[in-house]
Formats: structure tokens, sequence, C-alpha cells
């Protein structure tokens, strides 16, 4: 096996370079794109590893400065190498940095920054695939897996009168610290685990004020309860019936957590796992459910509309904050990648992930386009290893 190592920065290797031996080819950077190469290269095989941005771990890098992981360093490792233990807990966004790099050194992983994918297509032999890339480049692997992430494009709804407002109007992806908001009235728009961090976050850090725009009450859980992780709970109840996980998730909220309903949150409706079928993961309390308590985070109902300098909600409460922060979500945008190929569902997620492919594309693998209850970064390690073993049996 080859065992050229471009590291991140490196110059981009000529077209022919690359693609020698046909190996497999990586498209992303990220966690999971990291362990597919390292767990492919464990398995005697050439991964090649695509990333257009100029690091690995380009998504990670582009998070708030305050953001630690929800899931534990122990269950948040890859494939070949655990977390330090000085990273503590629940690591923080530098320290995943700092061990993606780490990742990549210590695997001696074959990586290629700067070089964007835009579609792949069967290779005209029918043996493997066509990539066509960055300054019209045509790379040509035997396999490929798709990593381009679960927060891939940042999503604000084409409110009615957004293009009006005359504040500032900013995705979650484009915050960073609350510094530039110190003494002003701030709406945060979505109360997933970014939104509900972020309000606290601007709380804590000066804001005049914090409303929090909610659409759909969110289940709130402890991160933790007596030293026992909440993905701990998520581990063991993942493969169990949804009715039963629901009925026990309902029962312990009730005992863990405080009715809000007088602040604005009350009881989810819907059950817990039902929600995460769905693709809604728990909000894990780093302070709002105080926050809300207190008073210092109010919950508002959800944004239809803008006018001027105002935000209109759904109750028909009229707002002027001076900034609204969008946490709203992203896309996976994976249609014009791989759209064309039948292996995407009617919500743009991919068919099938791990260590399947679909039955009209053999050979393309797809990883982290799911948010499990059971924590990403594991999930992530899971679907390497399956991809790998897979590989390995089809040399």
């Amino acid at each position: 096996m080859p065992d050229s190592t471009s590291t991140p920065g490196s110059p981009i290797p000529a077209p022919s370079d690359l693609t020698e031996d046909r190996p497999v080819y990586v498209i992303g950077g990220g966690p999971g794109g990291l362990a597919a190469a390292a767990a492919l290269r464990a398995q005697g095989q050439r991964a090649v590893v695509l990333e257009k941005s100029a690091d690995v771990g380009a998504s990670w890098r582009r998070h708030y400065d305050r953001l630690h992981l929800h899931t534990t360093r122990r269950w948040s490792s890859l494939p070949g190498l655990a977390m330090p233990r000085r990273f503590g807990r629940w690591v923080s966004r530098d320290n995943v940095v700092r061990y993606l790099e780490k990742y990549t050194e210590h695997h001696k992983l074959e990586v290629v920054t700067g070089v964007e994918v835009s579609r792949v297509d069967r290779a005209p032999d029918g043996t493997g695939w066509r990539l066509t890339a960055t300054g019209g480049r045509e790379l040509t692997g035997r396999a490929v897996v798709v990593a381009t992430g679960f927060n891939h494009t940042p999503r604000i709804p084409d409110w009615p009168g957004r293009d009006t407002f005359t504040g500032e109007l900013v995705h979650a992806a484009d915050y960073r610290n609350p510094a530039p908001y110190a003494g002003k009235d701030v709406l945060v728009v979505g109360v997933g685990n970014t939104g509900a961090e972020i309000a606290v976050d601007l709380m804590e850090g000066g804001a005049s004020r914090v409303r929090l725009a909610v659409r759909t009450v969110p289940h709130i859980l402890r991160r933790s309860t007596a030293g026992w992780p909440a993905q701990g709970t998520g581990i063991l109840v993942r493969r169990l019936p949804v009715a039963l996980v629901d009925r026990a998730g309902g029962l312990l909220t009730r005992v863990s957590m405080p009715d809000l309903a007088e602040q604005g949150l009350p009881r989810p409706d819907t059950g817990l796992y039902s929600r995460v079928k769905d693709g809604a993961i728990p909000v894990q309390d780093v302070g709002l459910i105080d926050a809300v308590k207190s008073g210092r985070v109010v919950p508002v109902a959800a944004v239809e509309s803008f006018d001027g300098d105002a935000v209109e909600l759904a109750d028909g409460t009229r707002i002027t904050p001076d900034a609204v922060i969008a946490a709203t979500g992203y896309l996976r945008s994976l249609e014009g990648l791989v759209g064309h190929l039948g292996v995407l569902d009617a919500r743009g997620r991919p068919v099938v992930r791990g260590g399947r492919t679909p039955k009209q594309a053999p050979g393309l693998y797809f990883t982290g386009f799911t948010n499990p209850i059971s924590g990403m970064l594991r999930e992530l390690a899971r679907d390497a290893e399956k991809i790998a073993r897979k590989l390995a049996r089809t040399t």
C-alpha cells in the first residue's frame, strides 16, 4: 500500500498522482472522513481524503467558542486513537480540533486539502467511481465514502420581510462569542442544542435581553445525572421499541426536570424517542433551565415575519430586537454531489449508511448524516469500521 501522506495545507497533487491504484476516495476531512480513512488503512486499504478547506476539521474550527461535546470523551474517540484524559470528560471545541489534527498525524492519513468534489459518477468502465473536483480534475477510485457532514450548509428560513430587517440577522454558524452583543437586545431563533447554548452564552456574556423563539417545545435532559451521562442511556435504549423508550423518557423527565410551563417551555406532547426518530435530538442542559427559571432567558413564540426593525411572532407579538441569531439548522446539500444517482430520500438524506451501499450504487458509502441519540462521534467510529471491513472483503 502506498504511504505517501499529504498533510493539511500541502500542494494539490496532479490527478495522475492521486488515482494510481484506484484508491478509496473519502470526501470530507471531518471526524467521519478521517475515521473512515484510518479504519481503511488499518485494513490495508489505501484511502485518500479530499477536503475542500485548508485544514482537517474545518466545521469544528468554525463553531462558537464555548462549545463542548455533549458526549463523553470516552465514547467520542475515533478508531485507533483515544482522546487524551487531559481533555476532560466534556471535550472543548479547541481540543476536538487538536485531536483531529493529531489523529491525522498518528494514522499517517493521506489528506489532500483545497480539493472540492462537485459530482460523483460511475466510472466509464463500470468498475469504480469518477469524481469531478476542483479545477476540472477527474479522479477515479474503486469506491467512495461521502462524509461531507451533517452541518454542511447553514439554513435561514425565508421569512416574509426578512430582507427588510434593519437590525442584525445572522445564522448561528457565524456566531463566535457574546462580546459583539454586550448591552444588546438579542432574539435567538430555534431551541435545539445550538440555540439553547448560544442563548445562555449571550445571557452570561452581558446581553441586555435574551429571548428564545420556540416553534416546537424540545425535550430537555440533564447532561448527566449522579455522574451517569445522558449519552449512556441513549446507547442502552437505542434498539428498544420506540413506545417503550417514550414512556420511560417521559417518566424520567418528570422526575428530574422542573416544569417550565409558566416560563413558556411546557413539557412536549410527543415522546422523546419518537422525536429522535424524526431527527430531533433532545436538548442537553448546559444552563438553559436555570436561565429560563430566573427569567434571564425568556422563551417566546416562533418567528412569523419581519417588518423593518420589528419581528412578528406567531402569537401576534411584535418585538424590536437589535439582533437576531438564527439557530435554524443546516442542509446536507448532497443533491448536486450524488442526487442524480437516486441514493437520497425525500428529505435529501442518504437512504443507507455505514457498511451498506445503495442497491443501485455499489461501492458508494455514506457516514455522518444522522444525529443519533447514542452520540454522533461514537456512531461515526462504528460506521468507519463497518465500511472498512466491507471494502476489505471486496478487494
